[in-house]
C-alpha cells in the first residue's frame, strides 16, 4: 500500500470542500507501494524520489531450483521454484510460482482484468476476475489507493483500450505488450489536449484517475487547475472523491457537448459510450469561456517514454499495467527507481518481466506463508535474474499477492498457493490475466481428477478429465473407464474410492488401450499433527446433545473432515452415543462430575471434556464497575477505550469501544483497551476456550488479548490475525493448548499495526467488544480434584501422600537424568485415570480438563488432540510401565520438586 501526502490547501481549493487539516494522509494499497516519504537531510525535508533511491544490491548466496513445470495452455507454462538465501547468517527458504508466456504462440495472450464487469471503482479478487473474464491464469496487478474509489495508480490499457493514464509520479514503471506481441517495460508520462469548436485548447491531465499528490509539478493536488476525462469505465458517482477541489463538469456524447454543470458535479454516472470532462480552476475557466452545449469537443492524447522521449500511441497496445520500481534491467539487478522503504521486509511478492529476445513473459509470484519465508525486493531481483528475466518490474505485493491457475484438464482456476492470509483473496482493482484463443483440438491426454489425500473410511469420487492438443480441457465423460487400485489401502468401484487403511496406492483408470493413474495417500494416525473436535467441552447431564464434528490436520498442514466411520468413540464417566455427528449423553455414572468422550482415529486421540460447567459468561459490560483505559507503546498514537452504549444491532446494551489513531506513530504500534488498571480482571479457573463478540473495522490489523497467568507469565492470545470484516461477529478461540496456568487475569484487548507491511493496514479505526465468555470445565471437573503433597524416593517402594505413607509395587527410577514413576499412584493421589492398552502400548491419562496420550518408547505425545514432542518417552521395566514424571505432571497442572540429597521427588497440586 501507499500513502500520499496531502499538504495545506489554498483558499481557492477550499471552496466547496470538506477537507480538514487533520486528514493529512490517504492510505493506499500495497505491499510495495508508492510511499512518498518526507526525508530529512542536510538541506531539510525533501521527497525521496528516483534521484535518491538506494541502489539495489544482488542478494548474496541466493539460489533458485526448479521443482516442476506443467502446461496450463498452449503457450503458457506453470513453473514451480524453491529458493534458498542467507539472512543474518541463517538459511531461509521459500517457494515461488512462475507462469512463462510464449508470445511467439499465437493462441496465448496477456490482458488486464479490471474489478467487476471490467469497470474501475469496483474491486474483486484475482480469482473472481479470472473466472469472470475466462482467464486460465492470473495474478494481482497495480498499486491502488485503498481509501479511494478503486482505480489503479499507474496507466492501464485493457483489450486495446486506454482505461487509465499514468499518474504524475517519479520512478513508476509500467509493463505493456504491443498489438504485434512485443513486450515493453518503461516509465511513461501522459500528454493530452482538449480542443473546443472555436479552436481554443487546454491541456488534458489524465483519464479515470483518483486523487493523488503529483511529484515535480506546480500543485500538490492532482485535480487542481486541471482537466480529466472520466469514461463509462468509471462507475462511481464521485469523479474522484477527496480531490480538495470543486468541479465544473461537462457531459460529452459522440464528441458533442450535451450538458455543462458549472461549479458542481453532474449528478449522474457516465452514460455508456460517453465521457464526462471534469475540470477545476483554470480548466473550469476554459470550459466557461469556450465550451457551449451542442458544440463539438475534441480530445487527443499520447504516452511519452521518460527514458527515450518517444511517443507511444495507446491504440498500438494490447495491454498495459502500471507497477512500481524497476527491478531488473539488461539481465541484472537495477537501481531502484523509487524508495522501497515502505515496502521492505520479507513479503509475498508479485512481478512481471520478459526475456532478452522478447519471446517470453514471466509472471512471478513468491509465497509468504507457513511453507515459504517470502522475499525482500533485493532477493526478488536475484530470483528474477536466476530464472532468465532480462527486464522486470515490481507489482503490488504483500497481502495482495495472489496467483490462480487452471490445472491441466480442469475447467476452472484455483489458488496456486495460499496468500499471506490463507485461502482468502484480497479484493483489488486490477490484475493480469493469461488467455487462450486456441480452437478445440484432438484429445491429447487424460488425467484422473479427485482428492490425492484420504482418511480411513472416507469415500471420494474420481473422474476422468481430458485435455486436447492445445492443453485445454476436453470432455471425455463417454470414456467409461474401468478402475483399479494397487495395494489394499483403497477399494474402488466405478470411480468411487473408499479408504480402508493407511498407505499409498496407485489409482488407475483404463479405457480401451488408454490408461492413466494417480497416487492417492490414505493418512494414518502417525501422519497427523492434530485431531480436533468441533466442541472441546460439553455439559455432563443426561439428555444433553452437542455437535462433535472431528477434523484432522496432517503433518503437511492439510485439514480434512474425519468421516464418522473412521472414528471409534469411548465414553468414560457416562453412557453415551455418537450419531449423525452429534454426541448424546444418555446417563451419568453415579458420583461423576467429569466425563470424557474420547475419539480415536487409527490410534490418534482427541477428547471432549464433559462437566457441569458449560460456557460461563465473564463480562458483558452492562455492570462493569472497574476502570478501563487507553494505553499504547508508541509516541504519537492516540485513542480512547471506554464502555459506551451499543448502536444498531447492539442498541440497548453496553460495549467496550476501542478507537485508535496511529497516523502520527512509527514502528510496531499497539492500541490497548486496559482492564482495571494494571491488575486486569480475574479468570478464576482453567479455561479451555474463549468466546467474544467483536465489531470489526476492516482495518486488516491484528487483534489480540493479553493475560497474566498464575505463574506471573504473560500470555498472548490471537483473537484475529486479520480484522477483515465490518460489523459484529463472534470469535471462538481454543485455549486448550495455550499453556496458560490458571487462575489468570485478562489485562487488555488490543489492536496491533505491525511494522512489516504496515502500509497495507489502516492506521485509524474503531473496534468494540461484547459478551466475553470462557468455557471453564475446571470449575467442576477440577474443583473436586484432590489437593496436597505426595513424596517418593528413588528406589523406594513407598509413597507418602499428605503425611500418610503407603506402599507401591514398583519404585521410581532415574534413567539418563530423568525420573520415571508408575503413573497409577500419581493419579490415585491427585485424581484422574490412567488407562493402559497392551495392544498399542499406549497410556491414556485423564485428569480434569486434560486428556494425555502417551506411547511406550515414543517421545511424541498427544495432549487434547494436539501432537507434541518431549525429551523422553515412557518405558517398560520389569513388565511395568513407567512414565516421565516431569512431563506428565506438568502437562496435568501439577508441580514437581527434586531433593538431591535424599533423592526425593515431591509432587504438589
Amino acid at each position: 500500500m501507499n500513502e500520499f501526502f496531502m499538504g495545506k490547501k489554498s483558499t481557492e481549493q477550499t471552496r466547496g470542500n470538506q477537507w480538514s487539516p487533520a486528514k493529512k494522509w490517504i492510505a493506499a494499497s500495497l505491499a510495495g507501494v508508492i510511499w512518498i516519504m518526507p526525508v530529512v537531510g542536510s538541506e531539510g525535508a525533501g521527497w525521496l524520489g528516483a534521484s535518491t533511491a538506494p541502489v539495489a544490491q544482488a542478494a548474496a548466496s541466493f539460489s533458485a531450483t526448479k521443482l516442476s513445470e506443467e502446461v496450463i495452455t498452449s503457450g503458457a507454462m506453470m513453473m514451480k521454484y524453491k529458493f534458498t538465501t542467507v539472512r543474518s547468517g541463517k538459511s531461509a527458504t521459500g517457494l515461488a510460482s512462475v507462469i512463462r508466456v510464449d508470445l511467439n504462440n499465437p493462441y496465448v495472450s496477456l490482458d488486464v482484468m479490471t474489478g467487476k464487469g471490467g469497470n474501475l471503482t469496483t474491486r474483486q479478487s484475482t480469482g473472481g476476475m479470472a473466472a469472470e473474464t475466462g482467464a486460465v491464469a492470473a495474478v494481482n496487478g497495480d498499486y491502488f489507493n485503498t481509501g479511494g474509489e478503486g482505480a489503479p495508480i499507474g496507466g492501464q490499457v485493457s483489450g486495446g483500450v486506454l482505461v487509465s493514464t499514468p499518474s504524475q509520479l517519479n520512478g513508476m514503471y509500467a509493463f505493456a505488450v504491443t498489438k504485434d506481441r512485443k513486450p515493453i517495460i518503461d516509465e511513461y508520462t501522459f500528454e493530452g489536449m482538449l480542443t473546443a469548436e472555436d479552436g481554443s485548447q487546454f491541456p488534458l491531465s489524465g483519464i479515470n484517475k483518483g486523487a493523488y499528490n503529483p511529484e515535480g509539478g506546480s500543485s500538490t493536488y492532482s485535480h487542481a487547475n486541471a482537466a480529466y476525462i472520466y469514461t463509462d469505465a468509471w462507475t462511481a458517482l464521485e469523479r474522484p472523491k477527496g480531490s480538495s477541489t470543486t468541479p465544473t463538469e461537462v457531459l460529452v456524447e459522440n464528441d458533442i457537448i450535451t450538458q455543462i454543470s458549472l461549479d458542481s458535479a453532474l449528478p449522474v454516472t457516465v452514460p455508456k459510450g460517453a465521457y464526462i470532462l471534469r475540470t477545476h480552476g483554470l480548466a473550469a475557466q476554459f470550459v466557461k469561456a469556450h465550451l457551449i452545449v451542442g458544440q463539438k469537443l475534441n480530445s487527443t492524447y499520447v504516452l511519452r517514454s521518460k527514458t527515450t522521449q518517444q511517443e507511444l500511441d495507446p491504440s498500438t497496445l494490447q495491454m498495459m499495467i502500471g507497477g512500481h520500481t524497476i527491478l531488473v534491467n539488461n539481465g541484472k539487478a537495477s537501481s531502484f527507481s523509487r524508495s522501497t522503504s515502505s515496502i521492505g521486509g520479507y513479503r509475498a511478492r508479485t512481478a512481471l518481466g520478459y526475456s532478452q529476445d522478447g519471446r517470453y513473459v514471466y509472471v512471478i509470484a513468491a509465497e509468504k506463508n507457513s511453507n515459504s519465508a517470502g522475499l525482500s525486493l533485493t532477493e526478488l531481483q536475484s530470483f528474477m535474474t536466476n530464472i532468465g528475466v532480462w527486464k522486470g518490474i515490481n507489482l503490488d505485493g504483500g497481502g495482495s499477492t495472489t496467483m490462480v491457475d487452471r490445472p491441466l484438464a480442469e475447467t476452472s482456476t484455483s489458488l496456486t498457493f495460499n496468500t499471506e492470509y490463507g485461502k482468502e483473496q484480497r479484493t483489488i482493482v486490477n490484475g493480469v490475466g493469461v488467455y487462450t484463443s486456441a480452437p478445440q483440438g484432438e484429445v491429447k491426454g487424460i488425467k484422473i481428477s479427485g482428492s490425492s489425500v484420504l482418511l480411513i473410511g472416507q469415500k471420494a469420487t474420481y473422474s476422468l478429465k481430458g485435455y486436447d492438443t492445445y492443453y485445454n480441457p476436453v470432455d471425455v465423460a463417454a470414456a467409461n473407464p474401468a478402475w483399479t487400485a494397487s495395494g489394499g489401502s483403497v477399494t474402488v468401484n466405478a470411480g468411487e474410492a473408499t479408504a480402508v487403511k493407511p498407505g499409498t496406492v496407485k489409482l488407475k483408470a483404463t479405457s480401451g488401450t488408454a490408461s492413466v493413474e494417480t497416487e492417492v495417500t490414505v493418512l494414518g494416525g502417525e501422519d497427523l499433527s492434530s485431531l480436533i473436535a468441533g466442541t472441546a467441552t460439553a455439559p455432563l447431564q443426561a439428555g444433553a446433545t452437542v455437535s462433535v464434528p472431528v477434523s484432522a490436520v496432517s503433518k503437511s498442514g492439510a485439514t480434512i473432515a474425519v468421516p464418522a466411520t473412521a472414528l471409534k468413540w469411548e465414553f468414560i464417566g457416562f453412557k453415551g452415543s455418537v450419531g449423525d455427528g452429534k454426541l448424546k449423553v444418555e446417563s451419568v455414572d453415579p458420583g461423576v462430575t467429569t466425563g470424557y468422550a474420547i475419539a480415536r482415529y487409527d490410534g490418534f486421540s482427541t477428547a471432549v471434556v464433559l462437566s457441569t460447567a458449560a460456557a460461563t459468561a465473564w463480562e458483558d459490560f452492562e455492570n462493569a464497575n472497574y476502570p478501563f483505559a487507553f494505553t499504547t507503546n508508541a509516541a504519537g498514537v492516540t485513542g480512547t477505550a471506554a464502555v459506551v452504549p451499543g448502536s444498531a444491532e447492539r442498541a440497548g446494551s453496553k460495549v467496550l469501544s476501542l478507537s485508535y489513531d496511529m497516523s502520527a506513530g512509527t514502528g510496531k504500534m499497539y492500541a490497548y483497551a486496559q482492564f482495571n488498571g494494571t491488575t486486569g480482571k480475574d479468570i478464576p479457573a482453567a479455561a479451555t476456550s474463549m468466546s467474544v463478540d467483536v465489531m470489526g473495522d476492516m482495518s486488516l490489523n491484528w487483534m489480540r488479548a493479553e493475560l497474566t497467568d498464575a505463574s506471573g507469565k504473560t500470555a498472548y492470545i490471537d483473537l484475529a490475525k486479520v480484522i477483515d470484516w465490518n460489523g459484529w461477529k463472534t470469535l471462538n478461540i481454543d485455549l486448550s493448548g495455550s499453556g496458560i496456568k490458571f487462575p489468570a487475569s485478562l489485562k487488555r484487548l488490543y489492536v496491533v499495526n505491525v511494522e512489516e507491511g504496515q502500509d497495507e493496514r489502516a492506521k485509524t479505526g474503531t473496534v468494540a467488544f461484547d459478551n466475553i465468555s470462557f468455557v471453564m470445565p475446571s470449575l467442576s471437573s477440577e474443583a473436586g480434584l484432590p489437593k496436597g503433597t505426595a513424596a517418593m524416593s528413588i528406589g523406594g517402594k513407598a509413597m507418602t501422600v499428605n503425611g500418610t505413607k503407603q506402599p507401591i509395587d514398583v519404585a521410581p527410577i532415574v534413567k539418563d537424568g530423568s525420573t520415571y514413576v508408575p503413573i497409577k499412584y500419581v493419579m490415585d493421589a491427585f485424581g484422574g485415570n490412567a488407562v493402559w492398552d497392551a495392544k498399542t502400548k499406549k497410556i491414556m491419562v485423564l485428569r480434569g480438563s486434560k486428556a494425555l496420550d502417551l506411547t511406550v518408547n515414543k517421545k511424541e505425545f498427544v495432549l487434547n488432540g494436539k501432537r507434541q514432542s518431549a525429551e523422553v518417552a515412557p518405558i517398560i521395566l520389569n513388565a511395568r510401565t513407567l512414565v516421565p514424571l516431569r512431563l506428565v505432571t506438568e502437562q496435568l497442572g501439577l508441580t514437581v520438586k527434586w531433593e538431591q540429597n535424599t533423592k526425593t521427588v515431591t509432587i504438589e497440586s
